[in-house]
């Protein structure tokens, strides 16, 4: 893969979306994902607590943008997404934020307009990395904070996963990582019928290229899956130390 972004790969990904949406809003929204209720949605509410305006950059059905706009005195919240369903799910389930179309490469606001942005698992679905991260750094005010939410890119990179070595006595089951510094997309079956394009990224690639544009890393969590996410199958009580998550806390400098 290069460094350039692939329109006809962008153009299959909002075909995928489009055709999947309801995957996700039904799936990972309105309390059915525990990896939302009691990791993703909590982190987010404390590192958001205080900030004024705020973009919400692939906001989907707009989940967090509803959690913040609600948070204390209540954020002025604009949530973006490229998929024209989950913004009209968005806009149905209302709640305070207002929402509008469009790609992280091309925002449709001014110089400076938000005091934070948060990106939830969202780049891995992005082919213009560089183009939206410097949309970032121009809608973010000096001082402001970017929030940056990713499926930990090492572990899990495409092809990883447990394995179960029967070759050695007694048996052994390791985490097997897949080629970690090669970029590439793939189209994985989430679940039955149902494609969705990841575009997978070592962490030097998202580093270097935010501290280009003048993101600066304060704040690093790689927090285990929660309890609710392994109570959901025996087998997953093995992953307990294998971090599904990676949370950055940049600053716009």
């Amino acid at each position: 893969m290069t460094n350039e972004p692939d329109r006809n790969a962008d153009a299959r990904d909002h075909d995928l979306w489009e055709a999947h949406a309801d995957w996700w809003i039904e799936g990972f929204t309105e309390g059915a994902d525990p990896e939302y209720v009691e990791q993703i949605l909590p982190l987010a509410a404390a590192e958001l607590d205080g900030f004024d305006r705020v973009l919400d950059l692939g906001c989907g059905d707009g989940q967090i943008s509803r959690l913040l706009a609600a948070a204390g005195a209540g954020a002025s919240v604009v949530g973006v997404d490229p998929t024209w369903h989950q913004i009209r799910v968005a806009h149905e389930r209302g709640g305070g934020p207002a929402y509008a179309r469009s790609e992280a490469a091309d925002l449709p606001f001014v110089d400076r307009s938000f005091d934070a942005v948060v990106a939830c698992l969202v780049f891995e679905h992005i082919d213009d990395i560089d183009g939206a991260i410097a949309e970032v750094a121009r809608v973010l005010r000096p001082g402001g904070q970017f929030s940056f939410f990713l499926n930990h890119p090492l572990l899990q990179t495409p092809g990883s996963g447990w394995i179960d070595d029967h070759t050695v006595e007694p048996p052994e089951q390791y985490w097997r990582i897949g080629p970690y510094l090669v970029e590439q997309d793939s189209v994985e079956q989430v679940e039955r019928g149902v494609f969705i394009r990841f575009v997978h990224r070592p962490l030097s690639r998202y580093l270097n290229a935010l501290a280009e544009r003048g993101l600066v890393l304060e704040r690093m969590v790689e927090p285990p899956p929660p309890e609710g996410f392994l109570d959901r199958a025996f087998e997953y009580a093995e992953a307990s130390a294998i971090p599904r998550l990676l949370y950055l806390r940049l600053r716009r400098t």
